[in-house]
Formats: structure tokens, sequence, C-alpha cells
């Protein structure tokens, strides 16, 4: 795959001195326009990765090409299409979000009239109108974030990548850089690699996963597929009558084998899938059981993470090894 806005990876090691492999060999491929999330704990592998496709760090090992060029030997061709935002922003607190997006520009090429015009356009896509004359070194933790997000499209980079861009944010902003990176996707068809070790964000984001752990690829696909790979969805109610418990295990037993409930309430595992979930409901309402609690538990990435590995990512990031990314020096 060779396309405009596609990546293309075979093979790929990132070894350090001591012979510690960032990453180990692994194979992706990220189709044009989607998003996709690559996701682990700290030290897994995916900053290094990052960095690789960047053309921030070379290969050590195998292949990476990126909008149609080699990582390796066409790092001009590669930087010129793609866009960065990393974990740490580069951002000067001594000048204004409009002073950094005169000089991003300048950086790209623009002339002074399109620098104006993509800093209006930009800096209002992402709700920092009302700041661009301030200084950066006032803005908060979220308003930096957009503001480096921002910085990454000035030259209307055809691939975006974000290296865990919501670390440290409060939900309010996290919620807002979801719906910008969601939109530069489905609305402009940028590709978007994603790095995070956050659930919830691969979850809601993705189009399709690539969970990576101590360097190696362990599991990829769209999130429903792979929660679908390691369980199938149960459903518990729990009758307002405690004496109907036996009829609600009736009911229920249409619809799936037993499993783990609750002292007061009776669970199956789910034959047909979430979408049967309202035929339980009319089946409990035609047996006269009325329920107290009905609640569907659907597998999450955190379970096909602790399938995959044997440990769980909740958390995991902490008591990781340090990433070599940090203070590694290159083989």
């Amino acid at each position: 795959m060779t396309t405009d806005n596609g990546i293309e990876v075979r093979g790929l090691v990132r070894a350090f001195k001591g012979g510690i492999r960032a990453v180990d060999g692994i194979d992706l491929d990220v189709r044009p326009g989607e998003i996709y999330g690559f996701l682990g704990p700290n030290g897994a592998g995916k900053s290094t990765t990052v960095h690789v496709l960047t053309t921030l760090l070379p290969p050590t090992a195998g292949t990476a090409r990126v909008a149609g060029f080699d990582v390796a030997t066409d790092g001009p061709a590669v930087r010129r299409r793609i866009g960065a935002a990393l974990q740490e922003a580069a951002l000067d607190a001594f000048l204004t979000g409009r002073e950094h997006f005169d000089l991003q520009g300048g950086l790209h090429g623009l002339s002074r009239a399109d620098r104006a015009a993509r800093a209006d356009e930009l800096l209002a896509r992402v709700g920092l109108t009302e700041a661009a004359d301030r200084k950066v070194g006032g803005y908060s933790g979220g308003m930096k974030r957009r503001l480096d997000l921002a910085l990454a499209l000035v030259h209307r980079p055809t691939i975006l990548f974000l290296d865990e861009p919501t670390t440290g944010l409060d939900p309010q902003s996290r919620s807002a850089l979801w719906e910008e990176v969601g939109r530069l996707a489905a609305d402009d068809g940028v590709t978007v690699f994603l790095t995070t070790q956050y659930l919830e964000e691969a979850d809601v984001l993705a189009d399709r996963v690539g969970i990576i752990d101590r360097g190696k690829l362990v599991a990829e696909g769209t999130p429903e597929a792979l929660k679908g790979e390691i369980g199938v969805s149960t459903v518990e109610a729990t009758p307002a009558d405690p004496g109907r418990r036996d009829d609600a295990a009736a009911v229920l037993s249409r619809f799936g084998e037993p499993a783990a409930a609750s002292p007061k309430g009776v669970a199956v595992r789910l034959a047909g899938g979430a979408e049967a979930l309202a035929e339980i409901v009319r089946a409990l309402d035609a047996a006269d059981v009325v329920v107290s609690h009905l609640d569907l538990h659907q597998p999450s990435l955190d379970d096909v993470f602790l399938a995959k590995t044997g440990r769980s990512l909740e958390g995991a990031g902490a008591a990781a090894d340090a990433d070599p990314d940090a203070e590694a020096v290159p083989a």
C-alpha cells in the first residue's frame, strides 16, 4: 500500500544500546482517512514507533512507508506530508498563539498573507480566537494541547501523528480535542495515527486499534471485533420482588447460558448479542416479572488487553518500565 495518505510497516525494529528492542518486528497498515489507535502502557513502544514513522529516529531493521515514501531514505518527502503533535508540546511561553502560527507557517514556506489567514482559520477551529494574542505561558494545559494540534495542521498535512494527545487534560478539554480529531478525519480526510493508553479514547475515536506490548503488536482490529473475540455480552436482571428470582432466571435462560451475577440477580451470556436486550425486556414483561435493575455488561478493551498479554492495561503505565525513548542512546 503506497497511497498518498496511508502507512505501511513491515518487520519494523528499533533497538537501543544494551539490546533493548523498543519496537520488535511489528507489521501494520493504516488505511487512508482512518483513525488508527495505537494502544498500550508506558514503555510498550508506542512513542518509539511514532518517532520512527515521523523520521525522528531511523529504523534498526524493517521498513516503514508513510504517504508512499520510505522513512529511512525519503525523510524530507515524508515530513512535507505529515503533521505531528507529540507528547511534549513544542511551544514558546513568551510567544502569543498567533505568533506561533506566523513562525510555523514561515518554516513551511507560507506567504505572510497565507500565514495570517491560516492562523485565523485554525485558531477559530480549536476555539482559541479570543486567546490568540495572549502569551502561551498563560494558557491552560488544554489550550496548549489544542494550539499544538492546530500548529500541526498549518501546512495541511494528509497524515497526522498524535502521541498521547490528551495526557493530563481534564474531561472537558479531552472531549473537545476528541471532537476536533474526529472532524479532521471525517471532514478533511486526514489519516490519524493516535497513540494512547486511555481505553475510552481508543474506543471513542479509533476506526481500528493495534495493541502493542513490550515492542510487539499483540492484537489488531476494530474495537468491536477485538472485544467480540474475547467474550460475549452478559445481561443481569434483579427482580423487584426477590421471590421472583427463579421466574426471572427462567426467562433469561431462553436467551443464553447462565453467568455469574450479584446475590439478588440472575445473569446469562447473550448468545444473540446485545441486540437481544429488547426481546428480554418484552419477555420479562410478558411473564409479569418486574425488575429493579437490568444491566448489560459488555467486554472492554481492557478485557482484550488482559486476554492478549496476561495483565490489565488500566494502571499498567505507572508500573511499566521506563520507556527507552526517554534516555536511551541509539545503537
